[in-house]
């Protein structure tokens, strides 16, 4: 799944040219806004690693492609939901 930086900036609090300047590393964002920044893409299937004898710190995706095209065809299944009358 891919997200915009713009939807990004806007649920993270921040312009998009400062969330720019962030990922390529010329500009610092605030603490409180970097945390929200990882829930944001926690939520969105990253997982992030962190550094270790035996490797540098990284993210990677929770789910491989193939794995999101399985759940997004389970999730699909049985048709469109409709909204209850309850």
């Amino acid at each position: 799944m891919q997200i915009s930086p713009e939807y990004l900036a806007g649920e993270i609090g921040v312009e998009t040219s400062a969330l720019r300047g962030f990922e390529y590393g010329l500009s610092d964002i605030d603490p409180a806004q970097n945390g929200r920044l990882r829930e944001v893409l926690e939520a969105y299937g990253a997982v992030f690693i962190p550094e270790d004898d035996e490797g540098g710190c990284g993210v990677r995706l929770k789910f491989n492609r193939s794995k999101v095209r399985s759940l997004n065809r389970w999730e699909n299944e049985g048709g469109p939901a409709y909204e209850d009358d309850v």
